[in-house]
């Protein structure tokens, strides 16, 4: 008796259960979803997270031009508006500005992980982009539900308007969306072509860490 299949994205799961529980412990987790993040702090994540985006929704973009598809590719374009529009409302309202008018100086990690996805995106694998780009979907995903539960009412909340971002049910119909394309062009590889895209949505996620862990510190460039 053959054993049941288990999907790509399942495995990927399993796999970052680790870095998924040190995300939950990290300090400027819990202490953006407890609201005693210092203000300042808050700002320095917005403003790296805004040069992510930047980055990312090019990531988005080409994706959608590497997809088979139209409603992979229609998706992926879609995403790549998003985050080129309605996130970056979000970072104006807190940052007081468009972070596009802003000059931001991208930090190290923010910058390597940015650089790790367009490694992916110039490997020609499509899988392997896409594989790279799941974890910021599903861990904000994740997070989001997780501090929401954590925090319950969010009225007075300082970071509530975060919070019921990535905690809303589009959001999480976006992720669902997501994840069965990963699904659906992950699930057939074998060989060396599954671990390289294990290997690209591992390391994403242990990017997501760091990138937490960056703001926390409020990383600079040493030199």
């Amino acid at each position: 008796m053959e054993g049941k299949f288990v999907t790509f994205t399942t495995q990927a799961w399993n796999t970052i259960t680790p870095i998924i529980d040190a995300i939950e412990r990290h300090p400027f987790v819990t202490a953006l979803g407890d609201g005693s993040l210092p203000r300042p702090t808050f700002d320095y994540y917005m403003a790296q997270d805004a040069a992510y985006l930047h980055d990312y929704s090019r990531m988005l973009a080409l994706a959608a031009s590497q997809a088979q598809q139209a409603d992979e590719s229609l998706f992926w374009a879609g995403s790549s508006q998003t985050a080129n529009s309605v996130e970056r409302t979000l970072h104006a309202s807190y940052l007081g500005a468009d972070p596009n008018a802003m000059k931001i100086v991208a930090s190290p990690t923010c910058t390597a992980y940015t650089s790790w996805q367009a490694m992916q995106a110039a490997s020609g694998s499509y899988p392997q982009l896409v594989a790279s780009l799941l974890p910021c979907f599903w861990i904000y995903e994740y997070v989001g539900q997780h501090l929401l539960r954590s925090a319950g009412n969010l009225e007075g909340h300082p970071y509530q308007d975060w919070i019921a971002t990535y905690a809303d049910p589009e959001f999480a119909k976006s992720c669902a969306t997501a994840r069965s394309i990963t699904d659906r062009c992950c699930d057939p590889l074998t060989g060396a072509e599954a671990e390289a895209a294990m290997h690209a949505f591992v390391t994403s996620s242990r990017y997501e860490w760091m990138f937490w862990d960056a703001a926390w510190r409020v990383e600079e460039w040493p030199v």
